[in-house]
């Protein structure tokens, strides 16, 4: 009788064991739960630290029934030509899914939320490649020219407001993927870098990146490097910044910068009407580009 004893207990002792770590980065894992994250940070522009640096935005990730903010940060693609796909939480049969992020050639969809640093909701501002180098936009980034000399200015003016950090459901943000977004979904994908993963890891163990404590307000809207949240950090607007200050007049500014140094310039416009209905919150969103005085849509 000890011995089956014994035995039991080794067998609850094993069980914890065996059991799998919940420690795996949210990043590229689908989680799902039953309340919405709160609306993203309030962004503004962010100091490149250094050349070949690629700003990821920040995110609501969630762990143990409470959600926490993850700064954006930079980290350096895994390859030339590779761009950042943010993930997104989706509104789906009654629960709200996380959808993982990705590396690949071409920026899909990411549930149309405005994540700033040329994140608008669709596509990507921000910067591009140009052969194996990359091409930051200085209407984004606050680039120092006298050291950083890839960049090009090309002004965006987002008139989208909106808050709301993610698509479908009650509230939620109403715009479906475009084809062009579908083909870039099907395209070769990497995984989140190492560095991205042990951000988020971070961003758990700090407590004042919890919804809990910060009640949906986090302080840093994102990092200058992987981990810290207490040097070189770009602090989230309140929302009386974001709701009238915008990102216009630095924009404007470079705008002006374009003209004396003819460099090019482009204008996106994005115009959002919102209709509400009981529970419902419906998104229009119309995107016009004006190159060289020529508007398209």
């Amino acid at each position: 009788m000890r011995i089956l004893k014994s035995l039991g207990f080794l067998l609850l002792a094993a069980i914890p064991l065996a059991m799998p770590a919940p420690s795996q980065a949210q990043i590229a894992i689908g989680v799902s739960v039953r309340v919405g994250p709160p609306v993203a940070a309030g962004i503004c522009a962010a100091d490149l630290p250094g050349t070949w640096l690629y700003l990821t935005p920040g995110y609501w990730a969630h762990d143990e029934d409470d959600y926490y903010w993850v700064p954006g940060t930079w980290v350096m693609a895994p390859e030339p030509g590779l761009l950042w796909t943010p993930g997104y939480w989706g509104f789906s049969d009654g629960l709200y899914v996380w959808h993982g992020g990705y590396w690949g050639p071409h920026v899909g969809f990411y549930g149309g939320i405005n994540y700033g640093y040329g994140y608008t909701g669709v596509g990507f501002w921000g910067g591009e490649w140009r052969g194996r180098e990359f091409m930051y936009n200085r209407a984004v980034t606050n680039v120092n020219v006298t050291v950083i000399h890839n960049y090009y200015n090309r002004t965006v003016v987002v008139n989208n407001v909106n808050r709301v950090s993610y698509n479908g459901g009650p509230r939620g943000i109403r715009v479906r993927e475009s084809e062009h977004e579908r083909i870039a979904a099907r395209e070769h994908h990497f995984e989140a870098r190492r560095e991205q993963i042990e951000h988020e890891h971070a961003a758990r163990s700090d407590r004042s990146q919890w919804a809990s404590v910060n009640q949906g307000r986090p302080a840093v809207a994102a990092s200058s490097r992987a981990g810290d949240f207490h040097r070189n950090v770009v602090a989230a607007r309140n929302e009386r910044e974001v709701e009238h200050r915008g990102d216009r007049p630095a924009e404007r500014r470079d705008e002006r910068r374009d003209d004396r140094r003819g460099s090019e310039s482009w204008s996106i416009a994005t115009t959002i009407a919102e209709i509400a209905r009981p529970g419902i919150l419906r998104r229009r969103a119309e995107v016009s580009v004006e190159m060289n005085g020529r508007r398209t849509r």
